[in-house]
């Protein structure tokens, strides 16, 4: 039984030359669109993408996974042009050599070890067996697997087999990584490990794709990002730039606490703080155009007044909060 490859694109020849061209960027989207029948899954995307990690962020239904799937050949374009490394892999299938991708959805063989798994995609790509086998440790290791080679992937928890998945798509040394919710149903612990991963990827110099619909989970592992909204893309760049178009429109801070109609009355001697609320029992809501002020002097204004706080929440921190600002709509 060998191991499911219908996540990869068109047949890659292992022996066939792959052109190197470091000023081409990695991953082209030119005017690219994709329609199923009457839905449009993504209109007219224009995106060149080269080097270090990219967060693509979206909602569900956004668009991440046709734009994962166009990428790495599982469907065609309805128009437009993806390329890889400057070449269109519908008309030659060789920048796949170069391309290592990490499927959301879980496809692992549970009878085989760790080391066995990853050995036999590194056979795939052309490698001997003495080789193959050295680098699935090699790889292995990088993901902080290295106690578990010879251990069966059944007994893996989620965020181990998330690693080996990581593991199995670096065997053929990628320029390219593109790593589809790589987070997903991971417990803390393996999210930070699997964050350092990626985040040691990008500084290696490799061009690193990671889908998330999870502001703050992107926001660990790099700072630019590709926005898409209902097969668009709506912003782009660096995170903070984007949160600073924002800055005109009020972010709320939400405080639950004993003690809400004293502590309403004295936020608002703070700097930056241009209107409270009481929403409801328990809860004050600040108003301000600079978050990271606020929340800078809310420490001390805390203690001080001896005020007894449950918890702390932005309201407009999230994605979708996020995106009703930037399309016109407001928070959630």
């Amino acid at each position: 039984m060998m191991p499911d490859l219908s996540q990869v694109g068109p047949a890659v020849d292992p022996a066939a030359p792959v052109p190197v061209d470091s000023k081409v960027p990695a991953v082209v989207f030119d005017h690219v669109s994709k329609t199923y029948g009457r839905i449009h899954a993504l209109s007219n995307i224009n995106l060149a993408i080269s080097g270090g990690v990219t967060g693509i962020l979206g909602l569900n239904g956004a668009g991440k996974s046709t734009l994962f799937n166009l990428l790495m050949g599982r469907c065609r374009p309805s128009s437009g042009e993806v390329r890889l490394f400057g070449i269109d892999p519908w008309k030659d299938p060789s920048p796949y050599a170069r391309v290592g991708f990490v499927p959301e959805s879980e496809k692992l063989h549970d009878w085989m070890t760790a080391g066995d798994f990853v050995a036999t995609f590194a056979r795939l790509h052309g490698l001997g067996r003495e080789q193959a086998q050295a680098e699935a440790e090699r790889v292995l290791t990088f993901v902080g697997l290295q106690e578990n080679i010879h251990s069966e992937i059944g007994r893996f928890s989620k965020g181990m087999r998330q690693r080996v998945k990581i593991a199995h798509a670096l065997v053929n040394d990628p320029d390219l990584i593109v790593l589809d919710e790589p987070l997903t149903g991971c417990d803390p612990l393996a999210r930070t490990t699997i964050m350092n991963v990626v985040r040691e990827l990008g500084r290696m110099g490799r061009t690193v794709l990671v889908s998330s619909h999870i502001l703050h989970e992107i926001e660990r592992i790099t700072e630019q990002i590709v926005l898409l909204h209902h097969g668009q893309v709506l912003a782009l760049g660096n995170v903070h730039g984007i949160r600073a178009r924002l800055d005109r429109i009020p972010h709320r801070i939400l405080i639950h606490t004993d003690d809400a109609n004293r502590l309403a009355k004295t936020t608002l001697d703070l700097e930056h703080v241009h209107g409270v609320l009481l929403p409801g029992e328990g809860k004050v809501e600040i108003l301000t155009h600079d978050l990271g002020a606020v929340h800078s002097a809310l420490p001390s204004l805390l203690v001080n007044g001896g005020f007894n706080v449950h918890r702390i929440d932005n309201p407009d921190d999230d994605l979708e909060s996020i995106i009703g600002h930037l399309v016109g709509g407001g928070g959630a």
